[in-house]
Parts: structure tokens; sequence; C-alpha cells
């Protein structure tokens, strides 16, 4: 079973999904405690999802330290890593899986805020977008999860480590922490026996967390000249997205559990391991 190699100062709750304690990491979220296979629920302090780091000041960065990280999985593009080089934090280790390497530069930008406040972008992406539009790129966006080599190549590491003897806790992130996170995090907890719907309200909670702390992007992207509620598809999520997502599963693979089987190596054997490592008996 699985046990903490840390005591966490992360503040305690019993509450899934509670609000990042790190003002500058919004996106950042514990994935325990939802309620998972017989009547069991996932281990608090095993693992994390967030955004990148691109605005850690001093204190968040001791608060992730003191949450004893033993490994830092980064889902991005070497351009989102070298425009956002991850910090070292003590005892952790870092592990590089790029699920859009195949996907010819669809990531969103490091620097996001300072592209968005360009009244050229801000202009050409008036002009060449609507809101449903950009709905559209976005669920192609998770389709890709599904297709891509690389894809599926990084989310098969993600769970190799899961199983592997690599120490917990680890946190897995991407730029915004929303959608290579967001799957990664979906296929997770369903692994895990978390119901669909507690799936979709883990995932749902982007829009809760990061979206109010992307306001001045929104903001400056309006005074650039651009349409505000364009931004909300791009930034934000929507169930659409993971429907998407899921609805390939079905169509290439028949069901989750066979595309877990043929594409991430985690077969029924896997599975059960997973649950006795991550599910604990409720408080």
């Amino acid at each position: 079973m699985w046990a903490p190699d840390t005591v966490s100062t992360m503040p305690a709750s019993n509450t899934p999904g509670a609000p990042s304690p790190f003002p500058t990491v919004a996106n950042f979220r514990d994935l325990g405690h939802w309620a998972g296979d017989g009547g069991r629920v996932v281990a608090p302090g095993a693992l994390y999802r967030a955004n990148d780091f691109a605005t850690l000041d001093d204190d968040d960065r001791a608060g992730l330290s003191g949450l004893g990280l033993r490994t830092v999985i980064d889902l991005r593009t070497e351009v989102e890593r070298n425009g956002t080089p991850d910090p070292s934090f003590p005892g952790a280790t870092e592990l590089v899986l790029d699920v859009l390497a195949d996907a010819g530069g669809q990531a969103l930008p490091a620097n996001l805020g300072a592209v968005l406040a360009d009244p050229k972008v801000a202009q050409q992406m008036s002009e060449q977008l609507t809101p449903e539009s950009a709905r559209t790129i976005m669920t192609g966006n998770y389709r890709d999860f599904i297709d891509l080599e690389s894809a599926q190549r990084s989310f098969r590491g993600f769970f190799s480590h899961l199983l592997g003897d690599a120490p917990v806790p680890t946190l897995f992130h991407c730029t915004t922490g929303k959608d290579r996170t967001g799957w990664a995090a979906a296929t997770f907890l369903s692994v895990l026996g978390v119901d669909r719907a507690d799936v979709y309200r883990e995932y749902l909670l982007t829009n809760d967390r990061l979206v109010p702390a992307l306001r001045p992007i929104f903001d400056n992207f309006a005074a650039a000249g651009g349409n505000p509620d364009l931004l909300q598809p791009l930034l934000g999520v929507e169930a659409q997205y993971l429907d998407a997502a899921f609805a390939r599963v079905d169509e290439e693979f028949g069901s989750l559990e066979q595309y877990l089987t043929e594409v991430l190596d985690v077969d029924a054997q896997a599975r059960e391991e997973l649950r006795a490592r991550y599910l604990v008996d409720r408080a």
C-alpha cells in the first residue's frame, strides 16, 4: 500500500479538488480524496497536477518543496520547456514526456500573456477565429491525445512511472495544466474506479481555479483589440473536450479498458496494481 516518504506541509483537507494552497500555481491540486473502487478513496498526497511555474514566487516554491516531491513529470514541448524551465525541487527528479512532439507546434506558447497582448496577434485571432471554431480546435487537440504516437508514448510513460519503483509524491504538469494534464488525470482517476461524473467534476475545476488567475490575459487581449470571448474556450475547459477524447477511445479501441491495455500497457493486472497503490480506506 502507498505510504508517503515525507510528511507534506500542505494544509490538510478531506475535500477532493481543494483549491490550490499556492497562489502563484493557480491550477495546482491534489488528486486525492475522490471516491474510487471498493469504497476506497484516492490516496491524498500521492499525485498532484499543476500548471507550469512561470509565476512561481519564493513562498510557493518553499511550499512546494515542503511536499517532498520525488518526481516532476513535464508533459510540455521542447519550446515550452525552454521558454519556462521547471525549477528544481530538493529530492525530485524530472521526467520529460512530450505529448505533442508529433503535433507540429500546437501547444500554447510558454509566454502566453505577452503573445496575446500583441495587437497583431489579437487582430489576427479575432479575424480568423470564433468561439465555436476555437472549440473545434480544442476538441481536435483532445482527439490527438489518443491518436498521436508521441501522445501514446507519453501517456504510456506516465503510467509506467506510476507502476514502477519510483517513489511518490509525483507532480505532473503542462503549461496551463488543463489539457494534457487533464487527460492524464482523467485516465488515472478512471483506472482507480472514480465515477465518470466525478472525473468530469475534477476536470472542470480548472474553470474555477485557472481562468480567474488568467484574467489579466483576457483584459490585455481586449486592450490590444481582441475579442476576449475567444479566449474562454482556449484557456478554459469544457465537458465537450473530454467527451471528444473518450469518444475517440471508444471509436478506435472499443472501450477505455482496451485503450489502456493496447496503447498504454495498463492491462487488468496493472489496473489492479494501481488501485492497490493509490487507493486507501476512507479516514
